[in-house]
């Protein structure tokens, strides 16, 4: 693999990282302090309007946090994530089947995604409590067709370009615009964008 390849594959993993941190479940303290201390690389040049704007909304949370303490930080975005999308009846409800029109979660929605993992050979892991539909599980998956694409298993491409089409794309423009319209913490924006401009990027790589 030549070092161009390799420093690819760096960053995307990278950003999948980082989607995962700040999506999955209430952000690490040492997640909220490596952003505070600008520890994600963002790139000089535009790759897509999604992961410009959503640069720019990270640059806005570190801007204005800037010398406050990581700890109230993190506790501040603790309480946004638990009233955005854990509730009781939170706002946003991450999950695929939630915003299907043409499957829900009891019939075959959640069979789906599941089949998909099965095909690839990925099972959601067992220290795992969220369904396989939800934003955070999908993003394990993903992650782990791009470590295995990393190592040269060729088929993980074709897994990947098949779960974006079918799965991921399908419900991230409703998502996104549930997640804009129900909260201003610009940390929050910027993990929706980023997700929504990180898909689009891997479909333009995988296509």
């Amino acid at each position: 693999m030549s070092l161009d390849q390799q420093a690819l594959y760096d960053a995307r993993l990278e950003l999948v990282d980082y989607l995962v941190d700040a999506l999955y479940d209430t952000p690490e303290e040492a997640f909220v302090e490596q952003l505070l201390d600008g520890g994600l690389d963002t790139p000089a040049d535009s790759i897509n309007d999604d992961l410009d704007a959503g640069f720019e909304y990270l640059h806005e949370f570190v801007e204005a946090n800037e010398g406050r303490d990581p700890a109230e930080v993190t506790d501040e975005l603790a309480k946004e994530f638990t009233r955005v999308f854990v509730g009781p009846r939170p706002p946003v409800q991450p999950h695929e089947t939630y915003y299907r029109e043409d499957t829900d979660f009891l019939s075959s929605g959640l069979a789906e995604v599941d089949a998909s993992y099965g095909a690839a050979g990925w099972k959601v892991p067992e220290d795992v409590s969220e369904e396989a539909d939800y934003v955070g599980v999908e993003l394990l998956f993903v992650r782990n067709l791009l470590r295995r694409q990393q190592a040269g298993e060729e088929e993980a491409v074709g897994f990947e370009r098949v779960f974006l089409d079918e799965h991921f794309s399908t419900w991230l423009d409703a998502y996104l615009d549930d997640v804009v319209e129900n909260t201003d913490e610009p940390f929050y924006l910027a993990a929706v964008h980023v997700l929504r401009g990180f898909v689009e990027f891997e479909r333009d790589l995988v296509a």
